[in-house]
């Protein structure tokens, strides 16, 4: 006699076998985001570690010094901070519109299918090549190319101080231009998924209420994407902060201060590359303090994307 079969058992061990693996997914997936915070934790510990000579001997004067003596042992880190703001946001203000645009553009039926995937493929191949070649294609092809249009700004705006410089190639406004080709894709890409992401229902909502495809973009679909697109723009901004090869290739690795974008500059990455190789002693306390602090200013920078990403929802 074959044995009978208590579907009431057969239930509750399913439920209590699921019960366990839904505990255990979360318990790892915990452990996951806790080891995460640890190993950034650990990151940071080490390096503000190594700094700790810099730190004592220069203090918060180190921010705002321009000299970089390895002979006099004097170090300052003021033009490379400047340089790594100011090239991130020549590249921000190039790559948001650009990207914005372009997501925009293909998360709408403006092109079929068989068209919109392929430039969908090249956009984001952009973001796999090395920065390398980034950076020779500044020298070879994007420096010669601009170095008219930078004369041009020169001669007709030299009086203002952003164009008082004149070209001499490499330049504060090549980096910013190829770092603003670098983070194109990651921009485009991720806010296209964002704007992918938002329910079809608010766009026919904005369309029976008599809205334009234009006002229903505008005021219902960028809105209901925003935090997705600024989470793709801080991502893009820690690559420009953090870019190495290509900048200090095309960005003259100058140690002076200078409020012309067409001047020569340096940012912190670009130090790092050009002098980590052969430091010693208290220089290389000086550089894991440059270091330090470009871990401070990505923070910073994702604690603001944060408070006004929250500040706009609660206004939705």
């Amino acid at each position: 006699m074959a044995p009978s079969t208590n579907p009431a058992s057969m239930s509750t061990a399913r439920s209590e076998s699921s019960r366990l693996i839904d505990n255990g997914f979360v318990r790892v997936t915990g452990a996951f985001a806790i080891g995460v915070g640890l190993v950034l934790l650990a990151i940071a510990f080490s390096v503000g570690k190594e700094a700790v000579p810099a730190m004592q001997k220069f203090g918060l004067g180190f921010l705002v010094t321009s000299r970089w003596s390895v002979n006099d042992e004097v170090f300052g880190a003021l033009t490379q901070i400047y340089g790594t703001i100011v090239t991130s946001l020549i590249a921000l203000l190039i790559a948001i519109p650009i990207g914005v645009g372009v997501a925009l553009f293909l998360s709408e039926d403006y092109l079929p299918d068989r068209v919109k995937q392929p430039i969908v493929f090249l956009i984001e191949l952009l973001a796999a090549i090395p920065s390398v070649v980034y950076g020779l294609w500044g020298i070879f092809v994007l420096i010669p190319l601009l170095r008219p249009f930078g004369i041009w700004l020169n001669s007709t705006f030299g009086w203002f101080p952003l164009f008082s410089t004149a070209p001499a190639g490499p330049g504060i406004y090549a980096a910013g231009i190829i770092l603003s080709i670098m983070i194109l894709p990651i921009i485009a890409a991720i806010s296209r998924d964002a704007l992918v992401a938002v329910p079809s229902e608010l766009r026919q909502a904005a369309y029976g209420l008599g809205a334009t495809r234009w006002e229903a973009i505008f005021q219902v679909i960028l809105p209901a994407a925003f935090s997705g697109i600024v989470g793709g723009i801080m991502l893009a901004l820690g690559r420009a902060m953090g870019e190495t090869m290509a900048v200090t290739m095309v960005i003259g690795n100058s140690n002076t201060v200078n409020v012309s974008l067409l001047a020569q500059g340096s940012t912190v990455a670009s130090l790092l590359a050009n002098q980590f190789a052969e430091a010693s002693g208290l220089q290389v306390a000086s550089l894991l303090y440059a270091a330090f602090i470009l871990f401070g200013l990505t923070l910073i920078v994702n604690v603001l994307a944060e408070f006004i990403v929250r500040r706009f929802s609660l206004k939705l």
